[in-house]
């Protein structure tokens, strides 16, 4: 029986994964990874898709890829839509371009609906969009603010309504645009991916998971903040607002830009916007966490520990299950 489950292990793509919340390690581990095991990088961060949103989203500069392909990476305008469905085609189909080539499809990020959709390929329907609605809901969150508008919500679909935060006027609308077009809360479409649940990958699946102590994490998290203010953070977000963003625009929502977008439209004070982002930033690597500790298959790591022990003890997890398909040693090909 065992041989036989490694026999169909071995006939599917192996898919390497790295998940963990902002600020853990992430990206100095994936480049040192994907230089030993010959791999390209897909990235799963729902931000970095977008151009014009490098410091806020803790984009890596191409000075630091030292060579590593990198895929999934300025592909939208921030005006655009990109959604967990468009990101699971394009990353199938680019670990299937991966595989083809004789090297690993990596795929390393933050956003946990996106990996998990597509390690276990969740079924996405699409239904269809009406641009006059959504320019109707905008407009009503400008005049009557976002919590009428996520009141709106809370009346046809309460159970959406209880997984978003009202400031996600994005998510709000597409919610309500989807009850709009087919009379059934947004939900329920979703009932059929509900977590949890024991589901197959179409992968040769090793997911590493990315910890550290809390107090620790926080820490790094203000460090980081403080490295994109000096960087030009607030700069970066003036930018963006000359483009006369629309409310459904991704920035507008986004961590790290929401603030300082309050700052510079003369809501709050620089100060308290520095101050929002650094508790917001706190409660999303908690959010992560959460996300990602009830996934399954997932290998933890913790990053407190010295980095070449965190490599051995990665390459014995990536060794007990590609065994038969790579060799730890730099730029070996995979086969």
């Amino acid at each position: 029986m065992q041989h036989i489950e490694t026999q169909e292990q071995n006939n599917k793509i192996p898919l390497l994964v790295l998940v963990g919340p902002t600020a853990v390690g992430k990206t100095a581990l994936s480049i040192e990874l994907a230089q030993r095991y010959n791999a390209e990088i897909i990235s799963g961060d729902s931000m970095q898709v977008y151009r014009g949103m490098d410091i806020g989203t803790a984009k890596i500069k191409e000075n630091e890829r030292e060579g590593i392909v990198h895929h999934l990476i300025d592909i939208c305008d921030p005006e655009d839509s990109f959604s967990a469905a468009d990101f699971q085609a394009r990353a199938k189909a680019l670990i299937e371009d991966i595989h083809s080539r004789g090297k690993l499809p990596f795929v390393v990020g933050g956003t946990g609906l996106y990996i998990e959709s597509l390690c276990y390929q969740y079924r996405f329907v699409d239904h269809g969009s009406d641009e006059a609605f959504r320019m109707e809901m905008e407009a009503f969150a400008e005049e009557h603010g976002n919590e009428a508008l996520h009141q709106k919500l809370e009346a046809v679909d309460p159970a959406a309504a209880g997984r978003l935060h009202p400031n996600d006027v994005r998510r709000i609308i597409r919610a309500l645009e989807v009850f709009h077009l087919t009379g059934k809360p947004f939900s329920e479409h979703q009932s059929g991916q509900e977590r949890g649940q024991e589901k197959e990958s179409p992968y040769h699946l090793v997911i590493l998971g990315l910890t550290r102590d809390r107090s620790k994490l926080y820490e790094r998290i203000e460090q980081r903040i403080d490295q994109m203010l000096d960087e030009g953070l607030v700069e970066e977000v003036r930018t963006l607002l000359a483009r006369k963003l629309p409310m459904h625009a991704v920035p507008r929502q986004a961590l790290g830009y929401k603030e300082m977008i309050a700052y510079l439209e003369g809501d709050i004070s620089y100060e308290r916007a520095v101050e929002l982002l650094k508790r917001d930033t706190r409660r999303f690597a908690k959010r992560q966490l959460s996300w990602f500790r009830h996934m399954q298959d997932l290998h933890w790591v913790d990053m407190d520990e010295n980095f070449e022990e965190i490599l051995q003890a990665i390459h014995a997890i990536i060794a007990g299950k590609f065994q038969g398909h790579l060799e730890y040693s730099t730029n070996q090909s995979f086969k």
